[in-house]
């Protein structure tokens, strides 16, 4: 047995270390193919805040008003920005040369996602030892979750974006909060659960699935009687601190205290205070359980009618905050929001079945089992991964984005069914060769004592199964084996079947597992493409094609400082991340109206176009490639324009008379549009951009960027919008002072009709036309299908 045990644990070192090393080696793929490469949209952002923090300090930052996005308006980033992944890489870059590693910010940037999705997995399989208590577990979720697809896709090295960080932070705040109910020091736990949620914060503006998640297995715990001065201690420690650190953080500020959308978990700690209060109270004051009954009933009566009053006079003053649109759509029936702009990105569109198969493969098999497994004999920590499954599988559902929340859960929960499994094919097999020990040994019985004895064993299973289950009649249990009374008195009583049917599944994990690490890496490997950069086939011969980069630095070379670049917001942060140029709107969205002005200008026809354009931008920009470019997201840019603008597509707000059927051929308000015409400009029969409006400046080796040069542009709007004069700022002195647009644009915008979504009940009613709109935008895209995303 000392033997077995040794080898057992050497065994599952080896796994974990070999996981570990997966983990890391799974996310290379592009790093070994294109370098180290900044990836996708986002991640130029986050780069290029980084070198700013590096450069100027922790002060400047949080004070850095950008004037070279969103113009004219500017964007104060340090303070609209989850700065944690950008101090976490500054950190590390400073710290390698004591170490002494060079290594430079870039490269830095490229490999965080790589190192912290081999921090991810350990956590996963800390949180997986904590909730079900078996090593076994353990590894196998580990070494699932090192190279599970719904994980790497936003891991790649490459890919520097918040997740990277705060799927590890996600899953060490869960892990230490397990923990803290568990162990006898619950305080030093505790504030490191809070400490652990206050990195989440820090990263992501996903941490208020975290608190909810935290929030809705403690009442769990209090609805199923299991409370206890422990889960007091551990809920108010994460709660209070996690809480206070966080509102130190610029863009979250006093949301914890005011936002609906975490409402719930500050209820859940006011409930608990209750609840302790009532303990205590009763440990001073002996009382029976009816009178501490009476006692509770009074005491909620009286804390529950406050805090109605209390709560009423807060909406009447419009101190909580609106759920925000993204929220809102996870939980209503239809999978759109109401926001064109939110509706726009692929992301926010509900998952499919295959999407679950692609990201998940066959853990899609194994979680089910798992989770059946864990439903039985639940514990506190039980409990929490199988509120964890429900909870992220319906988010998951109602957003494709959210599988990667599901991705830790369902590794768990392979990880829990592999090893139940793997234990009772292998028990099953140890009896086979405890037998033939017997057998061969000189005092053995005969061959015929043996097996009566087997048999005798079996029988006696049997019986003790039976009674098993009239004791446990009435329960969920019981009634279960109840029904499969028959099945299991044929599973005790014919070793044979369980013998043949362990070999079965040993051979499925077996082979089922080799399949995954294959089809992970396969699809590793396909997710792991910059985007920015891709491989394609020129002319037979497979090559890297790299015109969006090349345009980006066309225009770092080839244009003044002080250029203005007009694209869609799509690929803002590429443009002034790497062509380090001024843009009109990027991937922050935070501004509809002004996006749905950018969105005017390039569905508008072209003169009517210009007269915007030329007060705001030197040069426009569109993606001219086919699949994916700005021509198929052209309807996405009207209807956000329409939001605002409603003379853009009059009494229609999904716009489909700005379309391109499946001939090829535009409708009339597609072929008047500037869109169209720098698009297909000289590429399509009859298509021309006006020259002495637009001339082309540049286009792609491969056509798949092109750049117009905007004529004429008026140097009095330019000037004016550069003049700090003309800024609004908040102060005296302040250095938050926002741009403004060029008094030759006031027109426009006193068009605009700022957008009213269904959740901003603090504004006062919707009106009636906003009210209209919202119902003929559901209608009429409830009749759309197959409507393709951006792609983000």
């Amino acid at each position: 047995q000392a033997l077995w045990a040794f080898v057992v644990g050497v065994v599952r070192l080896v796994v974990c270390l070999v996981a570990g090393r997966e983990a890391y080696e799974i996310r290379l793929y592009a790093v070994n193919k294109f370098g180290r490469v900044i990836h996708e949209f986002d991640p130029w952002f986050n780069y290029r805040a980084t070198e700013y923090l590096a450069a100027h300090g922790s002060e400047r930052f949080f004070k850095w008003f950008d004037y070279t996005v969103w113009y004219p308006l500017g964007r104060p980033v340090g303070t609209t920005i989850y700065p944690g992944m950008q101090f976490v890489a500054v950190w590390i870059w400073r710290a390698l040369p004591r170490l002494g590693i060079s290594m430079s910010l870039n490269d830095v940037c490229v490999f965080t996602p790589a190192w912290f999705g081999v921090a991810a997995t350990a956590f996963l399989g800390l949180l997986t030892y904590e909730t079900t208590r078996s090593v076994d577990a353990a590894v196998a979720a580990a070494a699932i979750m090192a190279v599970i697809p719904a994980h790497i896709m936003r891991s790649v090295a490459g890919g520097y974006d918040n997740e990277c960080i705060a799927v590890t932070t996600m899953c060490a705040t869960f892990y230490f909060w397990c923990l803290s109910l568990r162990s006898s020091w619950t305080w030093p736990v505790g504030i490191i659960t809070g400490v652990s949620y206050f990195c989440m914060v820090a990263t992501w503006g996903g941490y208020i699935f975290v608190l909810n998640m935290i929030g809705l297995h403690a009442t769990y715990e209090i609805f199923a009687r299991r409370y206890s001065a422990k889960l007091h201690r551990a809920y108010s420690l994460f709660f209070v601190i996690g809480t206070a650190m966080s509102v130190q953080i610029p863009v979250v500020g006093l949301t914890p205290l005011r936002s609906l959308e975490q409402m719930g978990p500050m209820g859940v700690f006011w409930l608990l205070q209750v609840l302790e209060f009532c303990r205590v109270v009763r440990s001073c004051r002996p009382m029976d359980d009816k009178q501490y009954a009476q006692f509770q009933r009074q005491v909620f009566m009286a804390c529950g009618a406050v805090g109605a009053v209390v709560a009423a006079c807060l909406f009447q003053m419009g101190y909580f905050g609106p759920i925000s649109s993204r929220v809102r759509g996870l939980f209503v029936q239809h999978t759109r929001t109401g926001n064109p702009l939110v509706d726009s990105v692929a992301e926010h569109q509900a998952t499919s079945p295959r999407a679950y198969w692609q990201y998940m493969h066959y853990i899609c098999l194994l979680a089910p089992v798992g989770f059946g497994f864990t439903l039985f004999q639940p514990s506190e920590s039980k409990c929490f991964l199988l509120v964890y499954s429900v909870v992220t599988y319906y988010f998951s559902a109602k957003m494709n984005r959210l599988v990667l929340l599901l991705g830790p859960c369902a590794a768990a929960l392979g990880g829990v069914a592999v090893a139940r499994l793997v234990k009772w094919a292998l028990g099953q097999l140890g009896e086979v060769f405890k037998e033939f020990e017997a057998e061969l040994a000189s005092e053995a019985p005969s061959s015929g004592n043996v097996k009566a004895k087997a048999k005798a064993k079996a029988a006696g299973k049997g019986k003790t199964q039976k009674k098993g289950t009239s004791k446990d009649a009435g329960t969920f249990q019981g009634v279960l084996e109840e029904v499969f009374e028959p099945f299991i008195d044929v599973y005790n009583e014919v070793p044979l079947i369980r013998r043949v049917a362990s070999i079965m599944v040993l051979f499925a994990i077996l082979y089922g597992g080799v399949d995954f690490y294959f089809y992970c890496h396969r699809l590793g490997e396909a997710m792991s493409s910059p985007s920015i950069m891709f491989m394609g086939r020129v002319g037979g011969t497979e090559k890297i094609i790299d015109d969006y980069r090349q345009a980006y630095w066309w225009l770092r070379d080839n244009t003044p400082e002080d250029s203005r670049v007009m694209a869609w917001w799509d690929y803002g942060y590429q443009i002034n991340g790497v062509g380090n140029r001024t843009t009109i709107a990027d991937g922050n969205t935070w501004n509809h109206e002004h996006i749905a002005t950018l969105g005017r200008c390039l569905t508008n026809p072209e003169k009517k176009a210009y007269n915007i354009i030329r007060h705001l931008a030197d040069y426009v920009l569109v993606w001219a490639g086919g699949s994916g470019d700005d021509l198929a997201k052209s309807p996405h840019m009207a209807r956000i324009a329409n939001s605002v603008y409603s003379d853009v597509c009059p009494g229609d707000p999904t716009c489909r008379s700005f379309a391109v059927d499946q001939k090829g051929v535009p409708t009339q308000m597609m072929s008047e549009s500037l869109l169209w015409k720098l698009h297909g400009h000289g590429k399509k029969p009859g298509v021309q951009a006006n020259p002495r409006l637009f001339k082309e400046a540049y286009t792609s080796e491969h056509g798949l960027v092109r750049i117009f040069q905007v004529m004429n542009i008026s140097r009095e709007s330019k000037e004016w919008v550069a003049d700090p004069a003309n800024r609004k700022c908040d102060a005296p002195g302040s250095w938050f002072c926002e741009g403004q647009y060029p008094p030759a644009l006031s027109k426009l915008i006193e068009m605009r009709k700022n957008f009213r979504q269904l959740e901003d009940f603090n504004t006062g009613k919707m009106d009636k036309e906003a009210e209209e709109y919202q119902k003929a935008y559901h209608a009429k895209m409830a009749g759309l299908s197959g409507l393709q995303g951006q792609g983000r």
